[in-house]
């Protein structure tokens, strides 16, 4: 074997094991993300509800090609699996929101309900994204423009452009593009600024006792960046991983902000706290209990 066949067997023996253990480790990720449910799918005792607003929330939007699908054989990273949804489910999904006159509202409209003391009539969708990474500007928002849906993303500031758990985060530039692109359609929230990750036990960093104060720093560096990189004054938040401590919902509550996304599965109603809104993680084992439930 000539010394440049055996460099490539080694580099394509180095990728592979980069892919696998990188799969392991978003796999924990994933787990993190998954325990406090049995699955992805609408509980069963929302499942009755005539009325409510149902929260999407998506990560990955994976174009369709062959290096995602050998990406997909070889790897259990969650980013791949769990935590996307196909470019083309996604367009299917919208287009079904949009011939079947499913009322997709923004997280503004979605607030000013549930604070007007009134009950909620009818069934809402409201479209969440956690991260903004490069699928989310290449593939979902040139749908949601096409249908005219409202959307809301969660940007993690201080990882912009960085390619993390898998994925090509979006830059500043791009997000700005898309601003552009959907207009009033997009409203940005925040997703901590340097916080989304696990220690060595696979829990949120942030979670840990002794980074309350930590946690209230990069919050105001958060919204700091956004300002500054968007022109976006924050009135939203999504915790990484799904859910935060006490002590973290209480310093969260006094902020100016609306409402707080966690990743508690159920449906929004005229009773829900904003500081803690149940939203739906969208794949393929979720998607038909939300179909069943918007019929």
């Amino acid at each position: 074997m000539t010394p440049r066949r055996c460099r490539q067997w080694f580099l394509i023996g180095l990728l592979l094991t980069v892919v696998f253990s990188l799969g392991w480790t978003y796999q924990q990720q994933a787990s993190q993300q998954h325990h406090t449910q049995d699955s992805y799918a609408l509980p069963a005792r929302y499942r009755q509800l005539k009325n409510g607003i149902m929260i999407f929330c998506y990560h990955r939007v994976l174009a369709d090609s062959l290096p995602t699908r050998v990406a997909q054989k070889l790897s259990t990273n969650s980013q791949l699996h769990e935590f996307n949804v196909p470019a083309s489910e996604f367009a299917a999904q919208m287009k079904y929101l949009h011939d079947h006159h499913i009322k997709v509202i923004t997280s503004q409209e979605m607030t000013r309900l549930v604070r007007s003391q009134q009950p909620i009539r009818g069934k809402y969708v409201v479209l969440t994204f956690d991260d903004i990474d490069r699928s989310v500007s290449d593939n979902a928002i040139p749908v949601m423009k096409k249908y005219d849906l409202p959307f809301t993303a969660f940007v993690i500031t201080g990882n912009t452009g960085e390619y993390r758990e898998g994925s090509q985060m979006a830059t500043w530039q791009e997000i700005r593009q898309a601003q552009d692109t959907a207009g009033d359609r997009m409203t940005l929230g925040l997703h901590t600024h340097d916080l989304h990750h696990l220690n060595a036990k696979f829990q949120p960093i942030f979670t840990q006792p002794h980074y309350t104060g930590k946690f209230e720093r990069d919050f105001t560096r958060s919204l700091t960046e956004l300002r500054t990189h968007t022109g976006v004054t924050a009135s939203s938040f999504a915790y990484p991983y799904g859910g935060g401590t006490p002590a973290i919902s209480h310093f969260l509550s006094q902020q100016d902000l609306s409402w707080v996304a966690t990743l508690n599965s159920g449906i929004v109603t005229d009773d829900t706290n904003l500081n803690d809104t149940p939203r739906l993680i969208v794949n393929h084992e979720s998607w038909p209990s939300i179909r069943d439930w918007l019929k």
